[in-house]
């Protein structure tokens, strides 16, 4: 349909145009969209044979939807999502504060309007990206926000009682009229302004001071739930969830290679960031595996969950810390180093909410045992498992490094080396070379470093070596040959 040739409602009659509600807009662009095989919702991850499939069975049945998860699981951004299913283009009769169809008006205005200029009433074209309304409900917000009030300054100016419907100021919902409108965190909103919402689900009237006023609002509503809301703070009250038809469950990534593409996706990093500091692998799955050992910690409160959005603010720092240290030695290069992980610990410091026994530890304590138990993880995957019990005169892959450490005064590894100092220092240790060899013989050249440190960290959660933090950096050492020497 020519937008640009459609000026009033004659030419829109002439047009063919027919009105349809906003959930058979969705509805029918939703079918035509599975047909073609295109992928509706662009840019979610993980939710293929989960989440989407139930948001499309919900769109489909024309329903109004709840999406309840934890923090992070792209709630919103699903729903905002849902505007590309809208038609381009819609027209509105023009001066409307409630987008009215010129072929099926229900405010005062657009009716006395229509009634007087007939087909030479003037049309306006809303694009789709204007039909889509949020609002975060707190405890402040109040019904005159969300449905209207009554104006009293208008009523004043037009001589008007206050059951006149044209002295309403109108809320936020009747300006959204044939829009997608979304309540982000619908526990916090009132049980009082959730009874509100009861009769414009279901039957479009809105209630303001006393009187009632008949408009049938055209709407699809999409709510966000939190579960810890449920318990902590508010509840969606019994009636307003009977009239919601689709309650969809989101999750967190199941593994990790969704979650690296999230975060990949996400990171907010600077072009020269990317190409300053070379990211092995190993370093990629290692931070998304902080967000596993995470959800799984008894330091860390489960109900609260852990967002995604840790994974791509870590990893942010992570490349930050490396450009940080590459600017302070001049160089237009640098390998990402496993001491740079140091610097990921405000980013989780921040995103997790911790039990008793976590406040008792301390947060940067915990962030440390992620990392820790991360290295554990991974560890496996790419060297010999280093068992917890073994007989005294059993031999294993990581005897040779333990004596060189036992033979050496210890290693040390400061924060702000130059790449090259920092490869010189790490070769200098060749048992360590030949486990690599051995092991990641097909690892790239630039990898290899970053598996020689993490191979180091790893040793020490084994309880093989010992690792102490000093002002410019880390000392490694032989766990028994320094408690020896401490005699």
């Amino acid at each position: 349909m020519n937008k640009d040739k459609i000026k009033n409602l004659g030419e829109l009659k002439k047009s063919g145009y027919q009105s349809k509600s906003i959930k058979n807009e969705l509805r029918d662009n939703l079918k035509q969209k599975i047909k073609n095989k295109e992928n509706t919702f662009e840019g979610i991850h993980g939710y293929d044979y989960t989440v989407i499939p139930e948001l499309e069975r919900a769109i489909l049945s024309r329903h109004n939807i709840n999406l309840l998860g934890l923090r992070g699981q792209a709630k919103t951004r699903l729903a905002r999502l849902m505007v590309n299913l809208l038609d381009e283009w819609m027209p509105v009769v023009e001066g409307s504060e409630i987008n009215d169809d010129p072929l099926k008006p229900i405010s005062r205005y657009a009716r006395e309007l229509i009634k007087e200029k007939g087909d030479d009433t003037p049309i306006a074209w809303v694009h789709r990206n204007e039909r889509f309304f949020e609002k975060l409900a707190t405890p402040d917000v109040t019904v005159a926000d969300l449905i209207g009030d009554v104006d009293p300054i208008k009523a004043a100016n037009l001589k008007l009682s206050y059951a006149d419907d044209r002295v309403i100021h109108f809320g936020m919902i009747p300006r959204a009229n044939r829009s997608i409108f979304v309540i982000n965190e619908l526990p916090d909103l009132q049980a009082r302004i959730q009874v509100a919402l009861f009769n414009i689900l279901q039957e479009g009237d809105i209630q303001i001071r006393g009187f009632k006023l008949r408009l049938p609002l055209d709407m699809q509503f999409v709510f966000t739930a939190n579960p810890e809301d449920y318990t902590n703070r508010g509840s969606i009250v019994t009636p307003l969830k009977d009239r919601i038809g689709s309650q969809i469950l989101t999750h967190y990534p199941s593994d990790i290679e969704i979650a690296k593409t999230i975060t990949k996706q996400e990171a907010q990093l600077d072009e020269r960031q990317r190409e300053l500091v070379h990211v092995p692998e190993i370093a990629r799955d290692l931070l998304e595996q902080i967000s596993f050992e995470a959800r799984d910690s008894e330091f860390i409160d489960h109900k609260s969950g852990v967002s995604a959005r840790m994974s791509i603010t870590a990893f942010e720092n992570l490349l930050s810390t490396a450009e940080r240290r590459a600017t302070r030695n001049d160089e237009d290069k640098t390998l990402l180093r496993f001491s740079d992980f140091l610097g990921v610990i405000p980013s989780i410091t921040g995103k997790v909410e911790l039990v008793y026994e976590g406040e008792q530890e301390g947060a940067a304590f915990v962030a440390q045992q992620l990392i820790g138990d991360s290295v554990k993880t991974i560890f496996p995957d790419y060297f010999p498992q280093i068992e917890k019990l073994q007989k005294p005169d059993a031999t294993t892959p990581y005897d040779d490094l333990i004596e060189w450490f036992f033979e050496s005064s210890g290693f040390e590894l400061p924060d702000d080396l130059s790449d090259s100092e920092y490869k010189e220092k790490l070769d200098s240790i060749e048992p360590l070379s030949k486990l690599i060899e051995k092991y990641q013989p097909e690892s790239k050249n630039e990898d290899k470093y970053f598996m020689k440190e993490f191979l180091l960290w790893a040793l020490v959660e084994y309880k093989k070596l010992s690792k102490k933090r000093f002002s410019k950096g880390l000392q490694f050492k032989d766990l028994y040959g320094s408690y020896i020497s401490g005699l």
